[in-house]
């Protein structure tokens, strides 16, 4: 069973998918992220500020990723990908579950909370657990150029460097499925704009009937009960279709 055999299936995967797995979003609650206020730990300005905090903060997301464990959703998604469908998932997650789901083609819009960048060049990254003996970023830890290394996180206010690369994944999509995000976040509420314009699209969201927007069929459920149930549906049938 081979890739050409498939039509392709791109997947857009927001916060609500790796919730399911315990990782929270500052959007579950008062314009909180784990009891910071955004504007204090992933801004530019806060990097600025007070980089002692916004390090130690990214720490403690990244400790919370290694704990976590992929789910359900996770994992039929690579299923799917191992009975030979092309798949590629593009994720506003920053956390590396879709990968240790065994996806292999993924691209992160925000950055992977386990790597480390340049604060001078954005190509410089550096995985946090090769390079780090205790898996931290730490003040006077600096790239090959020199500079202070930070999260490679896409701060609020920054460019979104791989956008345009996902613009082409997405056109090159024969049917979508938006998973756990109502894509309500720029530049990424503009993704779907690209798909071609006869590219069925499901969106499965505990929510989907009052986010979905014209021509996306819902389906209400939590990612890790719908997305089991549809790749079930299409591993039978050998393809996506309602």
């Amino acid at each position: 069973m081979s890739d050409i055999d498939f039509p392709h299936l791109v997947v857009l995967t927001g916060a609500g998918i790796s919730a399911e797995s315990g990782l929270k979003t500052f959007r579950d609650g008062d314009g909180l992220w784990e009891n910071h206020h955004v504007e204090d730990v992933a801004t530019p300005q806060a990097w600025a500020r007070d980089p002692q905090t916004v390090l130690r903060f990214y720490d403690e997301r990244r400790e919370q990723t290694r704990r976590a464990q992929p789910n359900a959703a996770h994992r039929a998604l690579a299923e799917l990908e191992a009975a030979g469908f092309r798949v590629s998932v593009v994720t506003q997650n920053i956390d590396d579950l879709h990968e240790r789901a065994g996806s292999r083609h993924v691209l992160h819009l925000h950055g992977e909370i386990r790597l480390a960048r340049s604060s001078v060049d954005a190509n410089l990254r550096y995985p946090v657990d090769e390079t780090s003996t205790n898996g931290t970023i730490a003040l006077g830890d600096l790239c090959d150029k020199g500079s202070q290394l930070r999260p490679d996180v896409v701060w609020f206010g920054e460019a979104v460097p791989r956008y345009a690369e996902a613009c082409d994944i997405v056109a090159d999509a024969d049917a979508l499925l938006v998973v756990g995000t109502s894509l309500a976040v720029m530049p990424a509420a503009l993704l779907l704009e690209q798909a071609p314009f006869d590219a069925p699209c499901w969106l499965v969201d505990p929510h989907a009937r009052e986010l979905a927007p014209a021509g996306v069929s819902p389906i209400a459920e939590p990612a890790s009960r719908g997305v089991p149930t549809l790749v079930a549906r299409w591993r039978t049938q050998g393809g996506f279709s309602d």
